[in-house]
């Protein structure tokens, strides 16, 4: 498709082409038109309007997928770097400066010429399907996403986030510090959401519900407020972005750490990926989790975990090679 086709998006139920513009003007997503939306972690913006837009299953790819070789990844933070990272975030929360803050590593590899985004995509859908899976391809790059959290979805005026915090093999693995961290950031989104809502309107309606998903469990909760009058896309996004699940609390404190500790930009990783109708005042963004971008020659993945006083080193470092084996495996050259 991406060849016939040139710039195209299939996010959710919908499949666009027709690229009529590409802008980094976070308010023209409340105009009009359907867009497809990345915006980096860092808060580089991409949105793409497209002319035409039907509701369609992923289409099929024009051939297979051409990866790189199982071990032509690396990481951007080794396991010994890693888990000093753990120490060094405990020793931040130690000293009072954090509660939490996300540590995350970015896995890269040279991609073949002419990897075509949509056959990772059938192939992500087929053997990790997830809620908010898709692909954008545009000039200069292509996300590819297998996302299970909402990071913000609107229906008129009522906004949505579903944050994501505690991770395990069964439900069973799940520990006290993954509960009490989920509580931790359910309690940052309602703060995020509340510079924007309506007076009153915030509220929780689940908490901590146990998700099965392809090869692990997480916790997840639902935040949910209606928006006050004359606040638009800008405003969210300045009101809650970066997500607060892949940040940590305070929101301030663990970006400044996460600065000082990851070596890479994050990029899509961890940003916002998804659509906004604008005509119709409808919108889902996922968090940019288990997400792939292409771009200059190479592939990246992310995979990180939230780190706590409770955090064991070596455990946290498993989570994040959990979150990826499955999906490394199905985009390199030999995956199952």
């Amino acid at each position: 498709m991406a060849g016939v086709y040139g710039s195209f998006a299939a996010l959710g139920q919908y499949v666009a082409t027709d690229l009529r513009e590409v802008t980094s003007d976070l308010a023209a997503l409340d105009g009009g038109g359907w867009w497809a939306v990345v915006v980096d972690f860092e808060g580089k913006v991409t949105c793409a309007r497209f002319d035409r837009v039907r509701r369609a299953p992923l289409p099929e790819p024009a051939g297979p997928w051409h990866g790189p070789a199982p071990g032509d990844w690396r990481s951007s933070l080794d396991r010994a770097a890693y888990e000093r990272g753990v120490r060094a975030i405990r020793d931040y929360i130690e000293q009072g400066e954090v509660y939490q803050a996300n540590l995350c590593r970015v896995l890269s590899a040279p991609v073949p010429s002419g990897a075509d985004p949509l056959a990772l995509a059938a192939r992500l859908a087929a053997g990790n399907p997830a809620p908010y899976a898709g692909v954008i391809s545009v000039p200069g790059l292509s996300v590819v996403s297998a996302s299970p959290e909402l990071y913000l979805s609107r229906d008129g005026d009522v906004i949505e986030s579903g944050p994501i915090k505690g991770t395990g093999v069964t439900a069973a693995d799940l520990l006290d510090k993954d509960y009490a961290e989920n509580v931790m950031i359910v309690d940052l989104v309602r703060n995020d959401l509340g510079r924007v809502a309506a007076v009153g309107s915030v509220e929780v309606p689940a908490l901590c519900a146990v998700e099965e998903h392809p090869g692990l469990v997480h916790l997840v909760s639902t935040v949910r407020a209606r928006l006050a009058p004359g606040a638009g896309w800008p405003e969210l996004f300045a009101a809650t972005f970066p997500p607060g699940s892949v940040t940590g609390a305070p929101k301030s404190s663990a970006l400044r750490i996460i600065n000082e500790l990851e070596p890479v930009p994050r990029g899509p990783y961890c940003g916002a990926v998804g659509w906004v109708d604008a005509d119709q005042g409808k919108a889902a963004l996922a968090v940019g989790i288990r997400t792939f971008w292409i771009s200059a020659g190479e592939i990246r993945f992310g995979t990180g975990a939230g780190i706590t006083w409770g955090s064991d080193p070596g455990r946290e470092w498993l989570e994040t090679e959990l979150k990826a084996a499955r999906l490394i495996a199905l985009a390199s050259t030999g995956g199952n």
